[in-house]
């Protein structure tokens, strides 16, 4: 079996290249169809991944703890009743990334000129600096010192909106567990920058005491976030979590928190099949001409084969495996061609001229392309499987000749 296996094969190679002209040009076919499959998926991924890896940073956390009403009324009313103390204890020796507790409530914030809505982030900077969506020393002026810092950080979004800037004074006002007013005056002391405007001018950060002593909380926190290994397998934090706690608190994974980029990623994954479905089946018709021609053409001396005693079968199988070299050989081109042309851009392409479309989709302005080694294989798995079948018709057709009238065929 392994002999007659060489033989077509052997027999499949040279007649791939009788008509060198047609072969090339199928292969260069084939090669552009699998680095458009693989490039548009890469750049695919990395709009994804970049959307995905930088909503968890500002949400922040693959895994987060509130007080079970807090989903529904983010407000200080529904916060933590564990201590700081009491989540050192249980969290700090629990083998996570990262881990952090904050406050965090809506919030109003006024200049001279203007007011906005915020969301108020009471943190610790030293803790938080590792995770953060910005770097610290990339902001203007300066971030926060410690937890009863006296300054304020805004975005440098929220600055234009306000019409202000770093050293000058705005006011910061919320609701008390009371309900009542809380208010106080910061003078903002840096203004930092992320990667979308819609970000820059949603958060403002205090110091995480001076947040617990205006909004009178004592020394209780809204929400604790974990950081794991990797946002794609979040259950070996969260299982850490919920074990460590009671039903006073409700533990939640990020894609359950955000929905809409929980979905995104599972789709995306359905995308990477269809995509890949779609492009060859425009191929296969090239595929299909090329390998009805080639039969075309040799149609005497398959006559001429089969009256020699060549089973009907190995005709079959040596159309095929001509089809599965060509295919081969194309996709060879094709994942080189995408290895050369993805890797020198994984630093990232400056799409800042359509910035305003890509915020609208929540992603930044640089695309940073992810080529996977998974949607290489995907792609060559698919695309041999589809040649297959798709080279049966012609292949069959080869092997129902009639050896008499194929060889008197003019």
């Amino acid at each position: 079996m392994m002999r007659l296996f060489f033989v077509l094969s052997r027999l499949a190679w040279r007649n791939l290249w009788r008509n060198h002209r047609r072969t090339i040009i199928m292969l260069g076919a084939i090669g552009v169809g699998v680095w458009a499959m693989i490039f548009m998926t890469a750049l695919t991924r990395g709009m994804v991944d970049q959307m995905i890896t930088d909503s968890i940073d500002v949400l922040p956390g693959h895994v987060q703890m509130h007080h079970p009403d807090y989903q529904d009324d983010p407000s200080i009313v529904n916060r933590i009743a564990i201590s700081d103390a009491d989540l050192k204890q249980k969290f700090d020796d629990a083998g996570f990334d990262a881990w952090a507790s904050r406050v965090r409530v809506p919030a109003i914030v006024t200049s001279e000129r203007e007011s906005r809505g915020v969301t108020l982030l009471g943190v610790d900077p030293a803790v938080e600096r590792a995770f953060s969506f910005f770097d610290y020393d990339e902001v203007e002026g300066r971030f926060l010192e410690n937890t009863s810092d006296k300054g304020i950080v805004i975005g440098r979004k929220l600055a234009e909106t306000l019409e202000t800037d770093v050293g000058k004074r705005i006011v910061l006002m919320s609701q008390d567990p009371d309900n009542e007013i809380a208010d106080r005056g910061f003078r903002i002391v840096g203004l930092y920058s992320a990667n979308t405007k819609a970000v820059e001018e949603a958060y403002a950060f205090v110091g995480k005491k001076t947040a617990q002593k205006m909004l009178r909380i004592g020394g209780a926190t809204t929400e604790v976030v974990f950081f794991g290994d990797d946002y794609r397998d979040v259950e070996p934090v969260y299982s850490a979590v919920t074990s460590a706690v009671d039903d006073a608190v409700t533990v939640l994974r990020w894609y359950e928190i955000d929905t809409y980029l929980g979905t995104m990623l599972g789709v995306m994954d359905g995308f990477v099949l269809i995509w890949v479905v779609v492009i060859f089946l425009a191929l296969s018709f090239g595929l299909v001409n090329t390998l009805v021609m080639a039969v075309f053409e040799r149609v005497r001396e398959i006559g001429l084969m089969l009256a020699l005693g060549m089973k009907p079968g190995s005709i079959l199988g040596q159309i095929i495996i001509e089809s599965m070299l060509l295919l081969t050989l194309g996709l060879a081109v094709g994942n080189f061609l995408a290895w050369a042309t993805i890797v020198p851009l994984q630093d990232g392409i400056d799409v800042s001229i359509v910035a305003e479309g890509m915020e609208m989709w929540g992603a930044s302005s640089m695309l940073y392309p992810k080529l996977y080694v998974g949607d290489m294989v995907l792609a060559s798995i698919v695309v041999l499987l589809l040649g297959f079948l798709a080279s049966l018709s012609p292949a069959w057709r080869a092997s129902r000749y009639e050896p008499v009238e194929a060889i008197t065929k003019v």
